[in-house]
């Protein structure tokens, strides 16, 4: 039987430098409008520091919606982060920005359990399934951030 639980390792390369990755990441009002599955988020604090919390709402290609927390527990600019995760999901979440020739390379991980019954339940049968959707959703989160950065002239 499959497990409820979403992991989640791979390493993305940006064509700008980390700190203009960075800048960008902290438009966080943007969110929305670069992600579709992304609905009411809201970031209290003074943006992507240590302490920081962002809540919203993750709408993935299933007919369940799922409402997160992310605490940013530790945040070096242009560096980490490193996040608990909270909500109808529980976890921990990581990002690294590394410099390399021609821009950055950052290295996510994360690893969440779904805690909606009907996930649970969804999982126990179809997790191979469920893992290869959330990975696709993240191939087009990055995709779309590509062309954002394109689009604003910054690559």
């Amino acid at each position: 039987m499959g497990s409820p639980v979403i992991t989640y390792h791979a390493e993305h390369r940006f064509p700008v430098r980390r700190e203009v990755l960075w800048g960008e990441l902290e438009r966080t009002d943007e969110f929305e409008r670069w992600w579709r599955w992304l609905d009411d988020l809201r970031l209290e604090g003074d943006g992507l520091v240590p302490g920081a919390v962002l809540r919203g709402v993750v709408s993935p290609p299933v007919p369940y919606r799922m409402r997160v927390e992310v605490v940013l527990v530790s945040a070096v600019r242009a560096a980490t982060i490193d996040a608990e995760v909270h909500g109808d999901l529980d976890g921990w979440a990581r990002l690294a920005f590394h410099d390399e020739p021609g821009g950055t390379r950052v290295v996510v991980a994360w690893s969440v359990e779904m805690l909606q019954r009907p996930m649970r339940i969804a999982s126990r049968f179809g997790q191979p399934v469920l893992q290869w959707g959330h990975d696709r959703v993240v191939d087009a989160t990055v995709a779309g951030f590509r062309r954002h950065l394109a689009a604003r002239g910054l690559t």
